[in-house]
This record gives C-alpha cells, sequence and structure tokens, in this order.
C-alpha cells in the first residue's frame, strides 16, 4: 500500500500562527501535500480564513468574525497570540486574516492540495457553500481542493452546485459517545451526501471504520495526528491522507521508509 498524503492541519500550524500564510507557507517549505483550513464569511460576503467564529483566541480581540468586513479582518494581527504561547519572538508580527483568494491565488504556484474545512455560522451554510464553489470555480484549482464539512447537508449543496468538485464527510470524536449501531452508518452517511472522502478523527479511525468507508469507495483522511508513527499505521491501514500540525515531522518519517 502507498504511504499516506501528508496535510498540514490549518498550515504547519505547530511552527507558525495557524490559518495565516506564514503557516500555510511553512507548510509548503517544508514539503507537506497540502494544507488544510478553515472558511468563514466576513459581514460583506467575503469568504475568509480562520477557525473560531470570534477573534478572542487568535485576535485578542472580542469581536465576532461575522460582524466584521474582509478588509477589517484583513487589519487584524493574528499572530500575536501564537508568539506569547511558543515564545517564537516577533518573527509573526503583521501576521493577518487572509481571504480565501489569498490563499488560492498563493497555491496557484504551488502544487499541493487544498482541504478546505466550511464553517458556517447559524443560517449562513447555503450561503458559504455557495461562495465556496463560486470561488473555486473561478480558480485554477478545481482539481486540487476538496470541500469539508460537518454538516453534511452541506457537502451536499456543494455536490448539487458543481459534481466535478470533490466533498470530504467530516466526524468528529464524540460520535464515539453515539450507540455501536449509528457509528456502523457513518460510511454510508458519507456516501449517500455525495463525499468523495471521509475525514475521521483519529480516534474513530479503527480498522473497521476504514474498511467500510473503503468499500463505500471513498478514501480515508485521519485528522489530527502528531505521532509520526501514524505514517505507517496509516500506511498498514490503507489511509490516503494525514492531517498534521507538524508536517515536517511525520514527513521525516515518510522519508525514512525510502518513499
Amino acid at each position: 500500500m502507498s504511504l499516506p498524503l501528508i496535510i498540514g492541519h490549518r498550515g504547519a500550524s505547530a511552527l507558525a500562527p495557524e490559518n495565516t500564510i506564514a503557516a500555510f507557507r511553512r507548510a509548503i517549505d517544508d514539503g507537506a501535500d497540502g494544507i488544510e483550513f478553515d472558511v468563514r464569511l466576513a459581514r460583506d460576503g467575503v469568504a475568509v480564513v480562520i477557525h473560531d467564529a470570534t477573534l478572542e483566541r487568535t485576535g485578542l480581540v472580542r469581536r465576532k468574525v461575522s460582524d466584521l468586513t474582509a478588509a477589517e479582518l484583513g487589519a487584524t494581527e493574528v499572530g500575536r497570540w501564537f508568539r506569547q504561547a511558543v515564545t517564537a519572538g516577533a518573527e509573526f508580527a503583521g501576521e493577518t486574516v487572509p481571504t480565501l483568494q489569498q490563499v488560492f491565488e498563493l497555491f496557484s504556484e504551488h502544487n499541493g492540495l487544498l482541504y478546505l474545512e466550511m464553517k458556517p455560522d447559524a443560517g449562513t451554510g447555503n450561503e458559504l457553500a455557495s461562495e465556496v464553489v463560486r470561488m473555486i470555480r473561478q480558480s485554477t484549482l478545481v482539481e486540487r481542493v476538496i470541500v469539508e464539512c460537518f454538516d453534511l447537508s452541506l457537502i451536499q449543496r456543494v455536490k448539487q452546485i458543481d459534481s466535478r468538485i470533490r466533498a470530504a464527510a467530516l466526524f468528529e470524536p464524540k460520535l464515539l459517545r453515539t450507540n455501536w449501531f449509528f457509528r456502523q452508518k457513518l460510511a454510508a452517511l458519507a456516501s449517500a451526501s455525495g463525499a468523495n472522502e471521509i475525514a475521521l478523527h483519529h480516534a474513530l479511525a479503527s480498522r473497521r471504520m476504514i474498511e467500510q468507508a473503503q468499500q463505500q469507495g471513498l478514501s480515508v483522511v485521519v485528522w489530527t495526528v502528531d505521532n509520526p508513527e501514524w505514517v505507517i499505521r496509516g500506511q498498514a491501514l490503507g489511509v490516503s491522507a494525514l492531517i498534521t500540525n507538524n508536517p515536517a515531522s511525520l514527513l521525516t518519517r515518510r522519508n525514512s521508509t525510502g518513499v
């Protein structure tokens, strides 16, 4: 079996502030096969790249992303929190919330995959899905973008608008608290949504679950893993990609196998 692709979670987020151009460039420089990142809508309907619904954690200000325009978010520093957390000095001063357009422009110069997770606010799901599809269509990256979401109805929406776009159904670890019979349906639910891939939290990535997904014709992605031994485990399980905060670490392990 092939060794899994290595995808940078919010970029190389162990080494640079998550979901910033700096983190994406670091992932590229470290040789990652692609990045995973989060997309929301700003107040003016522009798709921006940030995980949280507010700026409290990464921007150190009490503002909602949906209350600000893309220009205002582009003027909001989101590197200072990271410097404080890892004592990395001032190298990330000036990092701000990028737009989806900026990320696409960066990757027009590189060959990596882009795992784009949609993060809808209440009532904005269809609008977000439509804008994401519009942006992908006007880019040159249609064949390299994989749209992800926990809300499978939005996966269906993306596929209804443009069936060419690859999509991944996301499943989180809290599903371990659901009954066994429901968990056996995850692969079928992913397939029914029109997804091409299933993105499992590592706690859900049992051999049985992965086999069920593969039987449905789904590629399997596992998130978020930082233990380099997942490279060999992922290969044994037939996992297609691993999402990690530190691509360089897993790449070192993968490269040590001679591939």
